[in-house]
């Protein structure tokens, strides 16, 4: 409704002066409590939109490292170039949750190696290369963890067979076994317990020349095949000399997820990539 209000006193010999004022729209204002209710809304719904832009960009760049990590055989036959590349694509993956807690539960399990710098690594993987009576299978990272706040167990676990004599690739099994401790954010400190050899698993040749299936096996030729498929070798890891338990090492985590986990040697020991395996039982 539109009301109209007139000066309440004139001269006589002036003409009057109608002036219509007009309340406040209605409608404008409700307009414009949907134009910032349309505003309130577009700026809540871009939060998610930015998120999710983020995670496709996280795993773009973790796609980017595993391609360039992929033709080396898992850092033995990196070049130079090929190495500058792999870092700074391991870079740009660790800036995503720098400096966030591990997550224990998420750590917890088996990790498998895609490629490492470590030199110690590099060197077994050199000698299977060179060495036609030796061979090294799939390297993983175990730990145990889960139900631990600031520390827990690794075990680095190393496939390996000797041609002819044990199984392609998984003849038998190297765990080296640490104890770790939480000392900050995302440095972890290994102590390292010891190293035993387990799981052999003899070729078929051997097993042949060892109990022939065609002549009667005797008592004992199933005990030496019986021997070695449950022999296990362990010794304790101590510094020469002392007796005492090695010295350990800082290891870095730089990165950590479902699906990825990034570490780094403190001290220049190498980079390491892993991604989540199948667990592993030991």
């Amino acid at each position: 409704m539109e009301l109209a209000f007139a000066a309440s006193v004139y001269p006589t010999n002036v003409k009057r002066v109608i002036y219509e004022i007009r309340p406040h729209s209605s409608k404008l204002v409700t307009n414009k409590r949907r134009s910032f209710h349309k505003k309130f809304l577009c700026s809540v719904a871009v939060a998610p939109d930015r998120n999710r832009v983020s995670e496709v960009e996280l795993e773009n760049k973790k796609h980017n490292l595993l391609l360039a990590v992929q033709d080396t055989q898992r850092g033995l036959a990196a070049t130079a170039d090929q190495r500058s590349i792999i870092e700074e694509a391991l870079v740009s993956v660790e800036g995503y949750n720098m400096g966030a807690p591990l997550d224990m539960a998420v750590l917890d399990g088996t990790w498998r190696l895609q490629y490492t710098s470590a030199p110690d690594v590099v060197v077994l993987l050199e000698a299977a290369a060179r060495l036609p009576f030796f061979q090294v299978g799939q390297i993983f990272q175990k730990f145990e963890c889960r139900d631990q706040l600031r520390g827990g167990v690794i075990r680095n676990v190393v496939r390996w067979s000797i041609p002819n004599l044990l199984e392609e690739q998984e003849g038998a099994t190297l765990v080296v076994s640490a104890k770790f401790d939480v000392v900050s954010v995302r440095n972890i400190y290994l102590q390292f317990e010891e190293i035993k050899v387990q799981d052999i698993n003899i070729s078929e040749q051997l097993q042949a020349l060892i109990a022939p299936a065609l002549l009667p096996r005797s008592f004992l030729s199933l005990q030496i095949l019986q021997f070695l498929r449950t022999f296990r070798a362990q010794v304790p890891v101590r510094n020469p000399g002392t007796g005492r338990r090695s010295v350990g090492g800082l290891y870095y985590l730089s990165y950590l997820d479902q699906n990825m986990l990034l570490g780094r040697a403190v001290g220049g020991g190498g980079v390491f990539v892993f991604t989540k395996a199948q667990p592993l039982e030991l």
